[in-house]
């Protein structure tokens, strides 16, 4: 059954074993998957990983090769796009041009042939919400890009819409208006309670934004999770690469397996405890992949206290205000790390790097799955 959250209908969507071909081109491909009601849900993924073929079965533009699709317990897999209670933002905003704002707000209630009076309400409480209510009489051309992206958002919103999905809407907006909206759009979001999927390849958008990440790769789901969970543990080499910025250094290394597993490192050697060390053991494996993020590595001059300990050349130095990305040769591999503005390294220095022993993360060598996971 549908719920509700203030004035609006909210609902979970499902999707069971949903593939979606184009010819020979699998888009999506044996997708299931559940987006909680009322919540604000990510579909993260580089261009081309069926994210926004996802998005358009979801909203009944496309119709899967196979598998359905349900709101609550309504299989809606065969419904027309406006027989699902959606309210759609596309990537280049779809306005009329020659509708001014109050026209192309109201476009949706006129089409469902609701009363004079009752669209004259609709249209200017979402525009004061939206804090767009002064440019009603302004046609789309007077617009800037933020003004443009606000008046489809309400467009999408004026008819109470069960699921708010949005195909990269902030896509054309320039950065230092796109971090203020989107930070807009979360509040709005959490105020109405409305179930929204959004549209992303932006990973940053994704982990400011939403509260579940559904990360997408060849048109299959990698992982899916609450941000933190998907930056923090990945579940394979593609995960911790794609979200993250600077990326997740990734390195392959040999495993000694003559006594307790211990991965041989540059310039030490790591041996995992527990769980960990009993995989590798099982597994048998020669080689693994050393992964671990820019912020979890310090640089010190010396070994000095518990940890992993690489040791190489500084190869390069960015500095970014309130901090610097230096990259590091080790062992034939560039590796990138945070430091502060007051590091003194030099171009050419020969240093450790140290990083805690939770920090590293082990992955499969042929299956890229982490280990410590699977």
């Amino acid at each position: 059954m549908e719920g509700s959250r203030g004035d609006s209908v909210v609902v979970t969507v499902t999707l069971v074993n949903v593939t979606k071909k184009f010819g020979s081109v699998v888009a999506v491909d044996n997708v299931s998957l559940e987006i909680p009601d009322g919540k604000f849900t990510a579909l993260l993924g580089p261009s081309g990983s069926g994210k926004t073929t996802l998005l358009y079965l979801i909203a009944g533009i496309y119709k899967p090769t196979r598998g359905k699709i349900l709101f609550d317990e309504r299989d809606v897999t065969k419904l027309k796009p406006n027989e699902r209670n959606i309210g759609l933002v596309f990537q280049n905003y779809a306005l009329y041009p020659h509708m001014k704002v109050f026209d192309n707000i109201a476009f949706p209630l006129r089409l469902a042939k609701k009363p004079k009076s009752y669209i004259e309400e609709r249209v200017k409480r979402i525009a004061r919400m939206l804090n767009i209510d002064h440019l009603l009489d302004r046609y789309p051309a007077q617009l800037s890009g933020g003004q443009q992206q606000r008046v489809a958002l309400a467009r999408a919103l004026v008819k109470e819409p069960a699921v708010l999905l949005l195909d990269e809407p902030l896509s054309n907006i320039d950065a230092i208006l796109r971090i203020r909206i989107r930070s807009e759009l979360k509040r709005l979001q959490r105020d109405l309670g409305i179930t929204t999927i959004y549209v992303t390849h932006d990973q940053s958008e994704a982990l400011a934004m939403a509260d579940k990440i559904v990360v997408i790769h060849n048109g299959r789901v990698q992982q899916e999770g609450t941000p933190h969970e998907v930056y923090r543990y990945p579940r394979n080499v593609f995960v911790a690469s794609f979200i993250g910025n600077p990326p997740t250094n990734i390195f392959r290394a040999s495993v000694d397996q003559s006594e307790a597993p211990c991965v041989l490192l540059p310039g030490s050697k790591y041996c995992p405890t527990g769980l960990l060390a009993k995989k590798l053991r099982e597994a048998r494996l020669r080689e693994v992949l050393v992964g671990f993020r820019p912020e979890d590595a310090e640089i010190r001059g010396e070994v000095s206290g518990d940890g992993v300990y690489l040791y190489g050349e500084v190869y390069t130095i960015e500095p970014l205000g309130r901090e610097n990305i230096i990259t590091l040769r080790i062992n034939g591999e560039l590796v990138k790390v945070t430091a502060p503005p007051s590091e003194t390294v030099r171009i050419g220095d020969k240093v450790y790097l140290r990083i805690p022993r939770d920090k590293i993360m082990l992955f499969h060598p042929k299956t890229e799955e982490n280990l410590a996971l699977i």
